[in-house]
């Protein structure tokens, strides 16, 4: 039998967990005071939730990592996945693959689709030595099997953690999960956008309030200018480069805003019959793979897409761009626009092409941001190209 001292001891220590079970706690394991590596943990009641699980570009092997040694992987109930982006799921299979996480993971049908192919891309192009590698693609193979899908404004409850997700735009497949526990509700969301763009809704307001809101908010303090201001500044240089005889170049991600870029300069096109007999090309590996993906989730897209479709036209056949694989195949004669990955210059044709055209001050790159474009004169950015990363590009 106890002693009344050890009694009084264990009622404390009994409180004392009691109290702490009754605590939200929130840690960012990433992305807490920086860009990249999103990675959210929280708690309450007993229940652990993981927000995210992305990389930081700016590093390679375990320093891209999110702090991963802060938290004990086999006690978090669930892992919800935002968007595609690396900075947000990249890191995805090395947490599923090799640490001791068993909780479940949940993403959408769009992001799914596309993580693979992403991620895919990302240990290609990687250029880290194998001892340097997260993970290899039997890894994101083996990781598919354990990715579970959630539909929008579908609820899903796991030991106890109730949550559904929200529309987010940003990017196909985009969402913003909120989540109930003991009748707590906590909003997280990823990157968002709440203006309708040529192919992607805006973000949902959700018809609860939140008790506790996590958000992205690498523009919380700025205010952007209109979208069509900003897509006239765009198609401006470009049209002015190649009125000209410049060639613009514009290094872009396989997914995500590319798409968007497309759609605004087929349109710009067709709008323009003098640029007509100006070819634009979008070189990237994943370029036909990731549109397949996009006719594949029309119906998670706008009401202008979707009536397209509807109309049986494909709003992703582009009449005056065409695709090219690899700079062999490229018949560099004249003006003309290219779109090429990757996003960061760091290699693949975007990079072959920027050597090419830098040193002619005709020719311009413009540097594309998920909300705004950045050009600049070749021979400036040549001049910069040791820090273009903090001095030209705008995310």
């Amino acid at each position: 039998m106890a002693s009344a001292g050890a009694q009084q001891s264990l009622k404390r220590r009994d409180s004392s967990v009691t109290r702490e079970d009754d605590q939200l706690i929130i840690t960012p394991l990433g992305a807490g005071n920086e860009v990249g590596r999103s990675c959210v943990y929280m708690s309450y009641k007993g229940k652990t939730v993981l927000f995210d699980c992305g990389i930081h570009p700016a590093y390679s092997g375990m320093a891209a990592l999110p702090y991963f040694d802060e938290i004990d992987p086999s006690t978090i109930d669930v892992l919800l996945i935002t968007h595609f982006h690396l900075d947000h799921a990249a890191s995805l299979p090395y947490f599923l693959e090799k640490t001791t996480f068993r909780g479940r993971v949940f993403m959408t049908y769009p992001t799914k689709a596309i993580y693979k192919l992403l991620l895919t891309d990302y240990v290609k192009v990687s250029k880290v030595s194998v001892e340097d590698m997260l993970y290899n693609e039997q890894d994101i193979n083996r990781s598919m099997d354990k990715i579970e899908v959630i539909d929008f404004h579908q609820t899903v409850e796991v030991n106890g953690i109730r949550f559904w997700c929200y529309t987010a735009g940003h990017v196909l497949g985009a969402a913003m999960f909120m989540v109930d526990i003991a009748g707590v509700r906590v909003l997280y969301t990823g990157d968002y956008s709440r203006e309708e763009d040529r192919h992607l809704r805006a973000a949902e307001t959700p018809q609860f309030s939140p008790d506790v809101c996590i958000i992205e908010s690498t523009y919380g303090v700025q205010q952007h200018q209109p979208r069509n201001v900003r897509e006239k500044r765009f198609t401006d240089v470009i049209h002015s480069t190649i009125s000209e005889g410049g060639r613009v170049l514009i290094p872009v991600f396989a997914l995500g805003r590319a798409q968007e870029l497309l759609l605004i300069l087929d349109e710009y096109w067709s709008n323009h019959p003098e640029l007509q007999n100006i070819p634009i090309y979008y070189a990237s590996p994943l370029a036909k793979r990731c549109l397949t993906v996009y006719e594949t989730y029309i119906h998670s897209m706008n009401d202008r897409i979707r009536s397209q479709h509807a109309a049986k036209s494909n709003p992703f056949i582009f009449k005056y761009i065409s695709p090219i694989k690899s700079i062999e195949n490229f018949k560099d004669v004249g003006p003309s626009v290219v779109m090429a990955s990757p996003g960061g210059l760091q290699s693949g044709l975007s990079r072959q092409l920027f050597d090419m055209w830098c040193s002619d001050r005709k020719n311009a790159c413009v540097i594309p941001g998920s909300i705004t474009y950045h050009s600049l004169p070749m021979q400036t950015l040549l001049r910069q190209v040791h820090s273009w990363k903090s001095s030209c590009l705008i995310t």
